[in-house]
């Protein structure tokens, strides 16, 4: 009988007179009979993603008439056949207000990732979601998180701590390559390991960094003890990271880094360049999550009032929104709808980036949720009513997709809680006011 080994047994030799190590790959040998866990008991790690369209959608040709299972696809929506049983589709949910203005593009999607209707265009209540979530499972990856947008705008975030802290997304596929695969990246799939030594020497000074820190909370008072002791967790999440990168990581299969690029894309806002940028910066981001640098993400396709443009079109998309008639043969906005369908082409190639890439026995995106929503219902009159919102992947089996799911006007906040609840984070509630909520989304749950 052969020894049961675990998955971080190396095999040792000699080279050139000197011992080495070599880690062995994720062997199906190393997970349970189903592929879904290590051998040891050690579960998949499981991942938690955003993504961003701007400008909502036009409903009668965007949501099905069927509830449920096997639903419609309307014109709008059509391109999702062939990821219909990857994800699930929620139709008509609202984002409340609470007796603050309709702050345009702005309201909606700040309350949907805060739970918490903003007062001004500067006020930016609470934290997002992604962030809660970072701070529970993102700690032991070198990224806690990482925020990418198809725009090339590096303003173009909806991920912050407070006001004063957006998350500055990358907006430059080779930038965003470098960062994730460039001369700090450790292949986990390496034969050799050398720690960084740019690492060892930031480890070190933050060592020295938070002794004077915890020298200092003994000499000042109360609000500045609080202030510290909130500065004092960052800097120990940032040597938990540090920590991580210093220790050989495990092998991993899934992790095959694509080749440099030698070439930025070209600039400017046309669909078809976004379109180009997104796809490229969605296989960034997937290869980096699969080769665990990071396990929260967020994408944007656009802004949330989007100027995306079309060839030979006068108008960008959020002027189209306002300004086009409703054609009375089809019986809505011919250019809005067109935009609208290149966003949809957009998250099919997003959910796809993840889908390609074989982990176990499934892909990358058995082992996520990402959750998808936008700025408005109708962005023709602003409304923060009718609101569309997506779901993509299965969390290790804890989620149900091939769904489409009415909320009856419902809070859109009940997406936001349901993320927080299956990605282990232990709160009662989410949002407050009338967008506050503590009932799960049932039918996408198992």
């Amino acid at each position: 009988m052969i020894d049961r080994f675990s998955r971080r047994r190396v095999l040792n030799g000699m080279v050139g007179g000197g011992a080495v190590t070599v880690g062995l790959p994720l062997l199906n040998y190393f997970l349970n009979g189903n592929g879904t866990a290590l051998a040891d008991g050690e579960p998949m790690p499981m991942r938690f993603g955003t993504w961003f369209w701007g400008l909502g959608m036009t409903a009668n040709v965007f949501v099905p008439k069927k509830v449920g299972a096997n639903y419609d696809l309307p014109e709008e929506i059509a391109v999702f056949k062939p990821i219909q049983q990857d994800m699930n589709l929620l139709t008509n949910y609202t984002a409340f207000r609470d007796n603050y203005e309709n702050l345009c593009h702005y309201s909606g999607w700040i309350i949907t990732r805060s739970g918490q209707a903003p007062k001004s265009g500067d006020d930016k209540p609470g934290e997002t979601l992604d962030i809660t979530i970072s701070n529970q499972i993102g700690r032991t990856t070198r990224y806690k998180s990482l925020t990418a947008t198809a725009t090339g705008d590096v303003k173009n975030t909806m991920s912050y701590e407070n006001a004063n802290s957006p998350t500055v997304p990358e907006f430059s596929p080779i930038a965003f390559y470098t960062r994730v695969f460039g001369p700090d990246f450790q292949n986990p799939n390496a034969e050799t390991f050398t720690p960084n030594p740019k690492i060892m020497v930031r480890k070190s000074v933050l060592s020295g960094v938070m002794d004077e820190v915890k020298s200092l909370n003994t000499k000042v008072g109360a609000d500045d003890r609080a202030r510290l002791d909130q500065y004092f967790t960052g800097l120990r999440h940032l040597e938990q990271q540090f920590s991580q990168q210093l220790v050989k990581p495990k092998p991993i299969a899934s992790c095959k880094p694509m080749s440099a690029i030698e070439k930025e894309p070209p600039p400017g806002g046309e669909a078809t360049l976004i379109g180009q940028r997104h796809k490229l910066m969605s296989e960034i981001l997937a290869m980096a999550i699969a080769c665990d640098q990071s396990r929260v993400f967020n994408m944007a396709y656009s802004q949330a009032a989007a100027s995306t443009t079309k060839a030979g079109f006068e108008k960008p998309h959020h002027t189209t929104t306002h300004e086009e008639r409703i054609d009375e043969g089809l019986g809505y906005q011919k250019e809005c709808s067109w935009f609208t369908r290149r966003q949809m082409e957009a998250w099919v190639d997003f959910v796809n980036a993840f889908k390609n890439i074989k982990e176990g026995d499934g892909t990358l995106l058995d082992n996520m949720f990402i959750m998808a929503t936008s700025d408005h219902g109708y962005a023709r009159v602003h409304s923060l009513d009718g609101m569309p919102m997506f779901t993509a992947g299965k969390l290790g089996g804890r989620v149900k997709t091939g769904l489409h799911i009415a909320g009856e006007a419902q809070a859109a906040t009940r997406l936001s809680y349901t993320a927080l609840r299956v990605m282990g984070c232990d709160v009662p509630s989410f949002g407050t006011k009338s967008n506050q909520t503590s009932k799960e989304i049932g039918e996408i749950l198992v």
